[in-house]
């Protein structure tokens, strides 16, 4: 993970929010992702997201687990506070920061290896008790930091790096999110700026879960078997004292297309998915409806972006389900938290 910080240095005809501060104040460290990586531009459309609210730095929390995807949280809002879990473990320090301290803005960045594997049991625990915070799936269907293996999210007939093909079928997000009851469920393209910002703006102003799939490709495991370009047959071709990689330069994928259309959009590799913005006329407060459109335009290889489905009624919410407290626990006085014998003797009789 980088820690070298971006200069802070702006012109001083940048524009600035509400606060006064610029987008350049709503950066963070260096990227070390590849060149061309979806997932900066997933970055890029939080800062923009973060500095069009005006969020003050200091409120917002970041959370992460392991991954590619979560490198991210170095790369946007640099004051503001993080966590990097362990494995697929994010969701639960999300869910006990969230409980201890209600008054923070609370993101979670996170890969389809991340959430859809070892870390599916704490997404779905997170959904089910509708934790109040936005996450965020960079979603490229493969394992970036161990070599490109098939992730979760890998469909039927995915050829791999080294020319495997995948026969499992994939967990989609978005499914299993309608299934568990999220409040908000969306998806997106890392290249489309237009649509994923005010997404992400719209899940972290909602109150409760909010999920974003982001169709976020990689640029160096897209690559596949039979190309001259592949590490694969360069390693075999040339002879180096040291061996060591180099990710070539690619560009980012991006697109403009309008409502109710689809368009085929080309990855590095050649191959091609299919992304349908959804209409205007779509509701999307029917979870019934949105699953059975999201299901059917699957089987046509079609990723339907855009807000999927919201529940706007608060009833589930984690902290009203919960009675938390109104104040951060690091604000009360031990006094309170620790009422003393007496009080502890009578709850502990509603159990005996």
């Amino acid at each position: 993970m980088s820690y070298i910080n971006k200069p802070k240095v702006a012109h001083p005809s940048l524009p600035v929010n509400t606060l006064g501060m610029t987008r350049r104040q709503y950066e963070g460290s260096m990227s070390t992702l590849c060149a061309g990586c979806g997932h900066d531009s997933v970055t890029a459309s939080i800062i923009e997201a973060c500095w069009g609210l005006s969020m003050r730095p200091e409120q917002l929390v970041k959370l992460s687990g392991i991954g590619c995807s979560s490198k991210t949280t170095a790369y946007f809002v640099g004051g503001s506070h993080g966590f990097n879990s362990v494995h697929g473990r994010m969701p639960s320090i999300a869910s006990g920061a969230n409980a201890a301290n209600r008054r923070l803005t609370y993101v979670g960045v996170s890969g389809d290896g991340d959430s859809l594997s070892i870390g599916i049991g704490q997404l779905v625990h997170a959904i089910r008790r509708n934790v109040n915070m936005l996450y965020l799936i960079e979603n490229n269907g493969v394992y970036g930091l161990t070599k490109g293996q098939f992730s979760a999210s890998a469909d039927i007939g995915t050829k791999a790096k080294r020319g495997d093909v995948n026969s499992s079928p994939p967990i989609d997000p978005v499914l299993l999110a309608l299934t568990l009851g999220a409040t908000f469920v969306a998806r997106s393209f890392s290249g489309d700026k237009a649509q994923l910002v005010p997404l992400i703006q719209a899940g972290l102003r909602h109150n409760g879960f909010a999920l974003i799939d982001v169709l976020s490709p990689c640029v160096t495991f897209n690559d596949h078997e039979g190309s001259t370009k592949s590490y694969t047959y360069t390693r075999e071709h040339y002879h180096a004292a040291v061996e060591t990689d180099f990710v070539p330069l690619a560009q980012e994928i991006a697109m403009d297309y309008a409502a109710g259309e689809s368009m085929p959009v080309s990855l590095h590799d050649g191959s091609q998915v299919i992304l349908r913005k959804l209409d205007p006329s779509y509701d999307p407060t029917d979870r019934t409806a949105a699953y059975n459109y999201i299901g059917n335009k699957l089987k046509n290889n079609e990723y339907v972006t855009g807000l999927i489905h919201i529940d706007e009624s608060d009833s589930t919410e984690f902290h009203n389900l919960n009675h938390t407290a109104e104040a951060p626990l690091n604000s009360i006085p031990f006094a309170k938290l620790s009422p003393g014998r007496a009080a502890l003797d009578k709850l502990m009789g509603r159990y005996r």
